[in-house]
């Protein structure tokens, strides 16, 4: 065997062994959780309407449509049994297809201000022990996270919409979270933005 042929091996089981080791992270990091659980699934608002910058509360756009209509299929045999919204339209609208398709009411709070992030815990506590969806905003998903125990966050990118969090709370010890994505990918993460 030549040398570049030998390199070329190298490099074939270089790549089978980072394929393997992520797989296996990937099937670490995705935990079952315990009975009695309580399951968070976390989502930021779908695409808004363009122009939204003189809006304060745009409706989401045709993107954002295609988007809500992905999350409903992603979550609809999820078992979630309460949606949590904001005052804002966007997260309703975001939320109406999952919650029509499993004949939910979403629960209104607040966002926007400090201790927001304490109205959607509480609002999730009422529902210990099932599968709750939160539709949240870009920078309020990384408070609700910390609120409930996990880790410190950075927000999320003014283009990003594709995340979906997944957060187990047991009855006892610490959650679990797992970051997964739902929907069309997200652009480049845009320059100057410090998200993960």
């Amino acid at each position: 065997m030549t040398s570049p042929e030998k390199m070329h091996v190298k490099l074939l089981f270089a790549a089978f062994a980072l394929i393997v080791g992520c797989a296996t992270a990937q099937q670490e990091l995705d935990p079952t959780p315990v009975p009695g659980s309580t399951t968070v699934y976390l989502v930021r608002h779908a695409e808004k309407e363009v122009g939204w910058a003189k809006d304060p509360d745009p409706a989401i756009s045709a993107a954002g449509h295609v988007r809500a209509k992905a999350l409903a299929t992603r979550l609809d045999s999820a078992g979630i049994k309460a949606i949590v919204v904001t005052q804002f339209r966007r997260t309703e609208e975001t939320a109406a297809p999952l919650a029509s398709a499993i004949g939910v009411t979403p629960e209104v709070v607040s966002a926007g201000r400090k201790g927001d992030a304490d109205s959607a815990v509480a609002a999730v506590m009422r529902h210990r022990g099932e599968n709750v969806l939160i539709v949240g905003h870009s920078k309020t998903l990384a408070d609700i996270i910390q609120a409930f125990g996990g880790p410190r966050l950075a927000h999320l990118c003014e283009n990003q919409y594709s995340i979906l969090y997944v957060m187990h709370l047991p009855p006892t010890g610490p959650p679990k979270l797992v970051t997964q994505h739902y929907g069309r990918g997200d652009p480049p993460i845009e320059l100057g933005c410090s998200s993960m």
